[in-house]
């Protein structure tokens, strides 16, 4: 999809969601961040800051199986299948008192999945935890102008068994989090879509009371995983700057 209207070109920082936006804004983009905040880019930040290189799967099957057989890596499970000799899963938590392994595939059909749909610009991860360490590296590359433009990913959730996008407010917070972080250091202009995602989170007074208490919030900590949702709200905690880099999501210090 090449339409000036689908690619927000004339914009310096760009906001869409899902694979489908990521693919549309990726070809006129200098780096596309995907934030998946309960739980992909999560557990990204924290698996990093563990040294740990994460390998981006879409699949929770044997393709995984496959790709951590491949890169010699260990092979991260669903939340509710951890186990003490499979301790690696979709949970910062988990992820957190885990040994941390080399490398780590880390199956997702959201930020995975919008990580493996780009393929025309360079990829990082942010959550809430890291959204000044993002918009700051970003910066400091000349980034986030009409000549170096910069894309802002919402990762969403799917409806339990039908392939439907919903609109997660948690990601949409996420990604207003960092393009408000973005226009603090200069970037811009911000495209429509990208205005009104900052101004969501600028809006917010109490953004960890919201998290907890949105749909995702509340599912996680329904089915057990609250410790998760508490993890995702460390706002600025973390100054990693996970980047894809031979498949796999890096801390650019590590890169550098």
């Amino acid at each position: 999809m090449d339409a000036d209207w689908a690619g927000q070109r004339g914009w310096g920082v760009r906001m869409d969601w899902g694979p489908a936006g990521a693919r549309a804004l990726a070809a006129g983009s200098v780096v596309v961040v995907v934030v998946d905040v309960l739980s992909f880019t999560t557990s990204v930040s924290v698996a990093v800051e563990n040294g740990t290189r994460v390998l981006p799967c879409a699949w929770h099957d044997e393709r995984a199986d496959r790709t951590a057989v491949r890169h010699r890596a260990e092979r991260a499970v669903a939340r509710s299948k951890a186990t003490v000799r499979q301790p690696w899963s979709l949970s910062p938590a988990a992820l957190r008192r885990a040994p941390a392994p080399a490398r780590l595939v880390l199956p997702s059909p959201n930020g995975s999945a919008i990580s493996a749909a780009v393929t025309d610009a360079p990829v990082a991860a942010a959550c809430l935890r890291n959204v000044t360490a993002v918009a700051q590296w970003i910066r400091a590359q000349g980034w986030g102008t009409l000549d170096h433009p910069v894309s802002v990913i919402a990762a969403g959730e799917s409806w339990p068994g039908q392939p439907i996008l919903r609109p997660a407010i948690e990601d949409w917070l996420g990604a207003g989090a960092l393009i408000s972080a973005l226009a603090r250091h200069g970037a811009g202009p911000l495209s429509p879509e990208a205005t009104t995602a900052r101004a969501s989170h600028d809006a917010v007074t109490d953004l960890p009371a919201l998290i907890r208490d949105c749909a995702s919030g509340r599912e996680l900590t329904a089915i057990g995983f609250a410790e998760d949702v508490e993890i995702a709200v460390e706002i600025d905690s973390s100054t990693v700057v996970p980047v894809l880099h031979d498949g796999a999501f890096t801390d650019l210090a590590a890169i550098n």
